[in-house]
Parts: C-alpha cells; sequence; structure tokens
C-alpha cells in the first residue's frame, strides 16, 4: 500500500515537473541553463555589461509590479495617494532607504537583487509619480 503510494506521488511530480516544462519557450530554456560565469581570455576584447540604467518604469515592470499593483502585504499601489502620502511623510530619502533595505514583507530591494540604488530610486519615482 505504502509503496502504491510513493509510486503515485513520484508519477504526479514528474507529471508536473514535465508539463512545466512543456510551457517553457525555447528561448527561455536557453537562458535558465545557460552559464553563470564566463572565462575571459587575456588579450581578447571585454563584452559591454550594459547599455546603461534602466528606467523606472521597466524596474517597475520587472520587478515591482507583483506587490504593487494590488497592494500585496500593505505594499503602496501604483500611483495611489492615500497609501504612498503616510510614507512620503517620512521622507523620500526615508522611503528609499526602506526600499533598499527591506522593510515588512519587502525584502532588500524587492525582487531586483540587480538593480543599484539609483535604479531604485527611480522606480520609487515613477510609483509616487502625479502624487
Amino acid at each position: 500500500m505504502k509503496f502504491k503510494l510513493f509510486l503515485c506521488m513520484c508519477v504526479s511530480v514528474f507529471s508536473i515537473f514535465s508539463a512545466q516544462a512543456q510551457e517553457m519557450t525555447e528561448d527561455e530554456i536557453k537562458a535558465r541553463i545557460e552559464p553563470v560565469g564566463k572565462v575571459h581570455i587575456s588579450g581578447a576584447k571585454a563584452e559591454t555589461a550594459s547599455s546603461g540604467p534602466r528606467s523606472g518604469a521597466d524596474i517597475y515592470a520587472k520587478a515591482c509590479v507583483a506587490c504593487h499593483s494590488i497592494g500585496v502585504l500593505g505594499a503602496p499601489k501604483l500611483q495611489d495617494a492615500a497609501d504612498w502620502s503616510p510614507r512620503l511623510e517620512k521622507g523620500f530619502d526615508s522611503v528609499w532607504q526602506n526600499a533598499i533595505n527591506g522593510i515588512g514583507g519587502m525584502p532588500p530591494r524587492g525582487t531586483c537583487s540587480d538593480c543599484t540604488d539609483d535604479e531604485i530610486k527611480s522606480a520609487i519615482e515613477h510609483m509616487i509619480e502625479g502624487i
């Protein structure tokens, strides 16, 4: 009896993972399995890392929208004066430092671990725009 239950659980887990793998596009699979690091050969021309800082709207769309669009765990919603006003009373720098260091249910830097301090700042400016 226990063996049958174990076997059913294994088949279920395998089915779930295979269904998820089928949902991924070829580009997503390539991105998932690409090497973590790269080797630099002495004398070879180095690749440029990035094209510059990302905009606040880009950061919001990439990392902030999941929580700040609907107010998950009390997160202030995009351009909602009622949500942002109490936080902004403490000053913009306080809000910015909370975003960098994390506060409440929000981890440090939200879900954008590769964002610079300036990119976090521009994402906040985007979220409070028009308030």
